[in-house]
């Protein structure tokens, strides 16, 4: 029998009891090592995040290898520790008090934690506002636009289609592919020529309303300070974008809002050189069209370093929190079943 169940090892003294039991030990360590790689998870590895399955490459010693896996986008990234998320996958499943789902760390419905507290979880202050135009066919449970919400909520607001706030166009960007779409580098260029045009159209109106507050006011107008609203529209002038605007669904649905007359005339920003590691890659797209939470913080990364023109240290690497912990769990799982 353990002739047969190992054909790697053959044995040429059948009839002796200690070549039987040297077969045995070799399949009782053959099964050994087996049962342990394969019920190996993330929550025994340290923080290392595997490359995608998409990419299927593989680890060894080659130089070249090594550098494709440090290409890889997510690594390197300055994150809080997963310990309690951790922990609360071991807990499994838990109830939303609110609604009654059984989620895992978080209630995409809810946008309350799940297993774990506010104050064990990053929290994110964000140099601009952050809105997300949801798709109302959009599953809750597959979209990351939750994680931005949750780890940044004071800087986050996710609106259900057909709901579009009214936006100052020269003061929002929205983010999204297309021929007329530029680069973050000239992001700002295209609003300050949309605000410079908007103010022309416009000089030609009576300031009545600012004429009356200056009458009757003690406020400072000395040339040289400025008036409050000459000071406010100086720092504008300088960092106009104020919101950012992201769809959330998935790219089959997204013709029907950004077609939308309200988001027409907005300037449009790509992120043409990022390349998505999501799992739930959809066939038929390209790997630059990202998830919602790369997107958020692919331009956000950018955006410190390009518009802000400041040294890039992790500010929002823990954007990625949850998605990289989920990342590296679900890559874990389909290596241990030999999908990639």
């Amino acid at each position: 029998m353990f002739k047969r169940l190992l054909p790697f090892s053959r044995c040429y003294r059948p009839n002796r009891c200690t070549c039987f039991c040297e077969c045995r030990t070799h399949l009782l360590q053959h099964w050994s090592v087996n049962i342990k790689r394969a019920s190996m998870s993330s929550l025994d590895q340290d923080q290392r995040l595997q490359p995608s399955c998409r990419d299927k490459t593989t680890v060894s010693s080659d130089s070249s290898d090594a550098c494709e896996l440090a290409k890889q986008p997510l690594q390197g990234l300055k994150l809080a520790s997963h310990e309690v998320l951790k922990k609360a996958q071991q807990k499994g499943r838990l109830i939303c008090t609110k609604c009654g789902g059984s989620r895992m760390f978080f209630c995409y419905t809810c946008c309350s934690l799940l297993g774990v507290t506010q104050q064990e979880i990053p929290l994110l202050k964000l140099p601009v506002k952050i809105d997300i135009i949801k798709h109302p066919n959009e599953s809750d449970g597959k979209s990351t636009a939750i994680h931005a919400k949750i780890l940044a909520p004071s800087d986050v607001t996710i609106y259900t289609y057909p709901c579009i706030p009214d936006y100052e166009k020269d003061k929002v960007v929205l983010v999204f592919p297309g021929s007329e779409a530029v680069s973050i580098q000239d992001m700002m260029q295209c609003l300050h020529a949309q605000a410079d045009s908007r103010s022309r159209d416009s000089s030609d109106e009576p300031c009545i309303k600012r004429l009356k507050k200056e009458e009757g006011s003690d406020i400072d107008t000395n040339p040289e300070s400025g008036t409050p609203d000459e000071m406010k529209g100086s720092e504008s002038r300088v960092f106009p974008l104020q919101r950012v605007v992201f769809i959330d669904s998935t790219w089959n649905q997204t013709n029907k809002i950004s077609t939308d007359e309200r988001l027409q005339g907005f300037v449009r920003v790509e992120l043409k050189t990022r390349k998505t590691c999501f799992w739930r890659h959809q066939k038929g797209k390209p790997d630059t069209y990202l998830a919602t939470i790369e997107a958020i913080y692919y331009f956000l990364k950018d955006y410190h370093k390009l518009v802000l023109t400041q040294e890039y240290k992790g500010e929002y690497d823990n954007l990625l929190f949850f998605y990289a912990y989920l990342h590296s769990v679900i890559n874990t799982a389909k290596k241990s079943a030999g999908k990639c």
